[in-house]
């Protein structure tokens, strides 16, 4: 008996210095075998004895559990029960005799989130005894019974903990004290299990938006750019390189002077002679630009006098673009 009891004071030591990994979970059940030793009280007249018993329990919420229990204690008559019976002689000490405790528990876990959890209990239940007599069991073969007490849990995986108990527990109808004490191991499935911790939220990014213009002008029923501008596209070059994201669309006109058809043909040129520009001189991919022309189509200034014709003979393009700070 003593070795039992050693090796459950070992085995609680050891839950509180090792490290596990899980918690009690909402909805959660739970299996556990267990052995351990039962103390019948003095005037019982039964020898102590091992106890090997399993537990079901099911927790209501992380903190609230219930449990029913049932464990096997194989032990024998202490004292002498001897007399005549029908004038003959007996005595039954050193006979056999089996308890079979049963009973429910309500269970309440002090530290639930952590992987070595604390917990109290408090339950009804009862003893059937294998043999009833007066020096024993008060002539019952069945005892109503209350108990209380405490214990240690220690997962040391996800589903598995080592569980520890001590229970006094009190038989009726005479009055006694009892003492249970186990170690069990416990396998806890389903319930809820603890929603990860959100990912912080990525700093908010301070955006700018950004534009840049291209205005190219050309000589009368020319395409051909005047040095000038060469600075204006350039920057434009330079805008496309650093924002590799943007592309393009060089838009050719013409004043009205000449015939639709020749003004069409014209204002493509004239596109098409920046887009070259862009691509052999600057770099950028003929693929992030598109050169369209439109004629006569859409003029800016009024084709009735030179100053507007002037303006009216262009190439433009309009960039967008988004600065992330």
């Amino acid at each position: 008996m003593k070795k039992i009891i050693s090796l459950v004071v070992i085995l609680m030591v050891t839950c509180i210095v090792a490290t596990g990994y899980a918690q009690v979970r909402h909805g959660s059940f739970d299996v556990t075998p267990y052995i351990g030793f039962y103390k019948f009280e003095g005037n019982e007249d039964m020898d102590s004895s091992i106890a090997l018993g399993l537990r079901l329990g099911y927790n209501i919420t992380k903190y609230v559990g219930i449990e029913g229990y049932a464990h096997y204690i194989p032990t024998r008559i202490q004292s002498y029960y001897q007399g005549y019976n029908n004038d003959i002689w007996y005595d039954t000490t050193g006979q056999s005799m089996h308890a079979l405790g049963y009973g429910i528990e309500a269970v309440v876990n002090l530290l639930p989130d952590r992987n070595l959890i604390p917990f109290v209990a408090a339950g009804i239940g009862g003893m059937h005894y294998s043999r009833a007599n007066e020096d024993t069991t008060d002539n019952r073969y069945n005892k109503f019974a209350v108990s209380y007490g405490g214990g240690l849990k220690w997962f040391f995986a996800e589903n598995w903990a080592v569980r520890g108990d001590v229970r006094h527990v009190m038989n009726f109808d005479s009055f006694h004290n009892n003492l249970l004490g186990t170690i069990g191991l416990t396998y806890a499935f389903g319930g809820r299990r603890a929603a990860p911790a959100p990912a912080p939220e990525p700093a908010a990014e301070a955006i700018e938006k950004g534009r840049t213009t291209l205005d190219v002008k050309f000589d009368l029923d020319k395409a051909i750019i005047k040095k000038g501008y060469y600075g204006d596209i350039d920057n434009l070059v330079s805008v496309m390189k650093q924002y590799p994201e943007t592309n393009v669309a060089l838009e050719g006109h013409t004043c009205s002077l000449g015939s639709d058809a020749y003004n069409k043909r014209l204002s493509q040129r004239r596109a098409d002679a920046v887009k070259q520009y862009m691509v052999e001189k600057g770099g950028i991919e003929a693929n992030r630009l598109n050169a369209i022309g439109y004629g006569e189509e859409r003029p800016i200034a009024s084709n009735a006098t030179e100053e507007g014709r002037r303006q009216n003979r262009r190439t433009e393009a309009v960039v967008e673009y988004l600065i992330k700070k």
